[in-house]
């Protein structure tokens, strides 16, 4: 017999010989396999999270033959690909998620059974990866999802922080900040990828050699991948989230070597590593420190150069370059910017292409501009990120210089189209001069894109007429509206089952992939047995949820009660103030009445505060404050119960939105970019109680303005409002009830032991209130008065739940990102499958080689 070449043994190492082991005995084999040889345990010592690794290991291996495969079908088919780039991943857990996607979930349901384990108690293990604050960090993780679920060959980058978003904790009404050590025993589902680090740069200075200006004498801090599986629902395709984490060079700092402290000199290398510690927990708000501009850059300078590697060898898995001209660059790269964040992108782009690999300025401009694309996600000015040029000029003074040379492009393009308008000049540039001098990155992502979008149809519009409207005039082409979505794998499948299965046995299967299918269901609402169907799936989940708060708060609450919960980041603009007067309000109505008929309440808030936000931390206080008087209240009795949520995250989230009748979406108009909690809310059949802001425009527009409650001012009103003049004190003095609750928060009705402690609250909603609560209060209480009225009728109010759920397709983050493949990306999404592993390849695999 021939020996055989290495090219045929190689052969042999091939994804295509592992067995089909979507059955119990083989979980249950795989399972014992990995306790014992990975985790090197036997079930006499054996913990529960040792059983929670194990199962984990047992579902990863499920998934590893189909990411191999899918990396190799990139390689052979060489797609146009779609690196998305964010500083924040908000993912959660993965194992349910993942054996959801791989349709293993019932298997290793019956094998952990028949092992005599409970699968909820070891799902119960995994910590959340919380590598994220809020909206925009969950919604990168949703769209991960559905980038794998339409097929897309897309790649998320980010850096892998060591610690996540913090754990709160509540002290007396106070958030206490305790760190979140998330990988403090391993993360199963990464791998490392070591042989593809990276080095980036720092400091150092500009010269001028033969060949141009040169960065040099920097500092090198280099980035190490680890890489996680996405797996798309039930299609085979496995995508990579590549996380960076910063590592110090092997060389030290020879300045102490030489001076004999080893020691030091050791110790000294932690500091380069602390780019990638913690994850900064601010939402909606700018904080300009130099760690933060350090982590901007560390994720844009290491994901380009891969970008670029991938690119130039990007068949047949070489790692010799094969492309030499970027020419075709645009063509075979999307970039999108997920906010400014990632916005140093565009300046380290055109260094590569003008430093490194010698292109003129203007080809290298136009390869950047077709190749980005930038998201915005928030209209507030005090999130828009302004760099100071001194710390520029000190940590990425070639970069600064580019900054400097794309602006003054820009300018002579501005004056060469609306001639020499000082002031037009002045609001476009770049480069603020007003006080200290600073690069505006939001700017900065519109001239270096070549789409622009906004992530509701409200807040598209309103970039276009306001914050960017010179913008919007010079390149009206660019802007476009994306609105955003959620994964319905996730927030239904996962957190929902019971519902998920009422619909499927309505409409079938189909809508996971495709949730427009969902509008089936509207001819249902009416229907007796399934208003029945969907009213007990509401009460099983709502008494889950009662005996979780009775364990957790140890407060009871009546399953029978409506519901009503307002879960997001504390922020001004979001109002949970004015939701806190509501509940205020409502106490003072039944104790003056006590023996009226009211419609009995539960009223949840949640969310965290930025650890600087005093204001946030206050609202919190008083939240815990008014619900310590409410709860102990006999004559309220479980009439009306106040609960703040502790600690509020993704878990969590998947815990409550089932058992929810009301979501409060009461952000004052114009200022919500779109909100996506409102999304799974009415995905999960609560009913909306909401401003006319982000997306509940569009909700309502899907499901008719008579299935939402809408209040308050539009954001028409809101401008003529503060063109007029807000006056807090001009309601304070038209409304007996509002007067009340007001002197009660003033005067200490909640804390009687230090009467003046919510006297900032009060001067806040009364002199500095930006967010005009108080204007909205009459038109809120009188809905909420309404939503009591629909909640007694339980067959209108399961009718009109109905109507939201039917009318939920549009908010799938599938079709979100549908638009960007097609408006922005410029690839199409295909529902096909891949073959499995156990199935044969339509093509025979040329170098069984897997793309990293």
């Amino acid at each position: 017999m021939a020996l055989q070449s290495d090219l045929d043994k190689r052969k042999q190492i091939s994804v295509r010989g592992i067995a089909q082991v979507e059955n119990v005995s083989n979980i249950k084999k795989s399972f014992n396999r990995h306790l014992h040889y990975t985790l090197v345990k036997d079930r006499n010592v054996a913990t529960l999270r040792d059983y929670f690794f194990s199962l984990s290991q047992t579902v990863r291996d499920h998934l590893v033959s189909r990411w191999i495969r899918t990396q190799q079908h990139y390689y052979d088919k060489d797609p146009k690909r779609v690196y998305y780039l964010s500083l924040e991943f908000y993912m959660g857990r993965s194992l349910t998620n993942t054996m959801i996607n791989l349709g293993i979930q019932t298997a290793c349901d019956e094998a952990m059974y028949q092992l005599g384990l409970d699968i909820e108690e070891l799902e119960d293990q995994e910590e959340d990866a919380g590598l994220g604050n809020g909206g925009l960090g969950r919604l990168a993780a949703c769209f991960l999802d559905s980038m794998a679920t339409i097929g897309l060959a897309a790649y998320g980058y980010g850096l892998r922080y060591e610690y996540g978003i913090f754990a709160q904790k509540i002290r007396n009404g106070e958030q206490m900040e305790l760190p979140d050590d998330w990988l403090r025993y391993g993360n199963p589902w990464e791998k490392a990828r070591p042989e593809f680090t990276l080095p980036v740069n720092f400091y150092g200075r500009v010269a001028d050699t033969s060949e141009g200006r040169k960065w040099v004498d920097t500092e090198v801090i280099f980035a190490m991948p680890y890489d996680s599986p996405i797996p798309g629902y039930k299609n085979n395709h496995v995508n990579t989230m590549r996380l960076w984490s910063a590592k110090s060079p092997q060389e030290f700092n020879l300045q102490f070597f030489n001076s004999g402290d080893y020691i030091q000199a050791v110790i000294n290398r932690n500091s380069a590593e602390n780019i990638t510690r913690v994850l900064y927990p601010n939402d909606n708000f700018f904080e300009g420190k130099e760690l933060r501009l350090k982590q901007e850059y560390f994720l844009v300078a290491a994901t380009l150069q891969d970008i670029i590697r991938r690119f130039k060898s990007s068949k047949f898995g070489v790692r010799e370059p094969i492309r030499t001209s970027f020419e075709s660059f645009h063509e075979k790269v999307a970039i999108q910017l997920n906010d400014t964040h990632p916005s140093m992108a565009i300046p380290e782009l055109m260094r590569i292409l003008i430093d490194i690999e010698g292109l003129p300025w203007d080809t290298a401009w136009d390869i950047t501009v077709k190749t980005c694309a930038y998201t915005n996600h928030t209209v507030l000015p005090e999130a828009l990120e302004r760099w100071p040029t001194s710390l520029l000029e000190v940590i990425l003074p070639r970069h600064l210089e580019i900054m400097y040379e794309i602006n003054a492009k820009h300018l002579d393009e501005v004056r060469k189209k609306f001639g020499d308008d000082a002031d037009r000049i002045r609001r476009m540039s770049i480069v603020e001069e007003e006080g200290v001098k600073r690069i505006n990155m939001a700017y900065l992502s519109i001239i270096g894109s070549h789409a622009i979008n906004g992530v509701a149809a409200l807040h598209s519009e309103i970039i276009k007429a306001d914050i960017f409207r010179d913008f919007y005039e010079m390149y009206p082409e660019r802007f476009q509206n994306k609105t955003n979505g959620i994964t319905p794998r996730r927030w239904l499948l996962l957190c929902n089952p019971n519902l998920a299965d009422v619909i499927a046995e309505k409409i079938g299967e189909e809508w996971t992939v495709h949730l427009e299918q969902l509008a089936l269901l509207k001819p249902y609402a009416t229907d007796a047995n399934f208003q029945k169907a969907v009213q007990t799936v509401k009460q099983e989940n709502k008494m889950k949820l009662a005996q979780y708060l009775q364990k957790e708060y140890g407060v009871d609450v009546n399953p029978a009660s409506l519901f009503d919960l307002q879960v997001k980041r504390i922020h001004e603009y979001k109002r949970q103030l004015l939701n806190c007067l509501h509940i205020i309000t409502m106490y003072n109505r039944i104790k003056a009445s006590p023996m009226a008929k009211i419609v009995p309440r539960t009223i949840m808030i949640g969310g965290k505060a930025a650890p600087g936000y005093h204001m946030a931390k206050m609202i919190i206080k008083l939240v815990c404050y008014v619900a310590n008087v409410v709860n102990n209240d006999p004559i309220i009795g479980d009439k009306l119960k106040v609960i703040f949520l502790e600690n509020y995250r993704v878990t969590l989230a998947e815990k409550i939105i089932p058992a929810a009748d009301l979501s409060e979406q009461i952000s004052t108009a114009g200022t919500e970019a779109s909100g996506t909690g409102n999304m799974k809310f009415m995905l999960n059949g609560a009913l909306t109680i909401g401003t006319l802001d982000g997306a509940n425009v569009e909700m309502m527009e899907e499901m008719g303005a008579e299935n939402i409650f809408i209040f308050g001012m539009t954001v028409d009103e809101v401008e003529a409002l503060k063109k007029k003049g807000y006056n807090a004190w001009d309601y304070y003095n038209a409304n007996p009830e509002l007067k009340q609750v007001i002197d009660q928060i003033r005067d200490g009705y909640f804390c009687p032991n230090n009467p003046g402690e919510f006297m900032d609250i009060f001067n806040n909603l009364m002199y500095h209130d930006r967010f005009l609560t108080l204007a909205d209060y009459d038109d809120y209480i009188k809905k909420q008065e309404e939503v009591n009225v629909v909640y007694k009728d339980q067959e209108k109010w399961t009718q009109m739940a109905i109507m939201n759920i039917a009318s939920s397709g549009k908010f799938s983050s599938d079709r979100t990102i549908a638009e960007y493949a097609r408006e922005i990306w410029g690839v199409e999404p295909s529902w096909e499958k891949l073959p499995a592993p156990h199935e044969p390849r339509e093509i025979e695999e040329v170098t069984g080689k897997l793309e990293v």
